[in-house]
């Protein structure tokens, strides 16, 4: 079995919910479903400002995996409202346009906190040097 190497983003969810942020086995980093949340508990109202919130939070538990933006392979964004998709798919590419993985955006109900308008996941295979 490849050796899993966990990365803890101090989400207090973490421990009781019992999922970590981010899940490297061998060459692949799995980034769980990510909130545009700051440390201080503080939530963006702009559904842009909340995508690129995600994606601080994302590129920082990949770095910590050993893998970066370019190394992404799959990423999974999810809206409570289709009128957010340009906002969020131009944070999307600003970080993401070099490596372009494949992507999917999908509009549901809720997300777990009223204030939060974005979730994103990604997934990412790091090449042997």
């Amino acid at each position: 079995m490849a050796q899993r190497q966990r990365v803890a983003s101090g989400s207090p969810f973490e421990r009781t919910i019992g999922f970590v942020r981010a899940l490297r086995v061998g060459d692949r980093v799995i980034v769980s479903g990510t909130a545009p949340i700051f440390p201080d508990g503080q939530c963006p109202s702009d559904a842009g400002l909340q995508a690129r919130r995600c994606l601080e939070i994302i590129s920082a538990a990949l770095a910590e995996a050993g893998a970066t933006p370019d190394d992404v392979v799959r990423t999974r964004m999810y809206l409570t409202d289709a009128a957010d998709a340009g906002a969020v798919g131009r944070a999307h590419g600003e970080m993401f346009g070099a490596a372009r993985p494949a992507a999917t955006m999908v509009v549901v109900a809720a997300l777990l906190d009223p204030r939060w308008r974005v979730e994103i996941e990604a997934e990412a295979i790091i090449d042997a040097p």
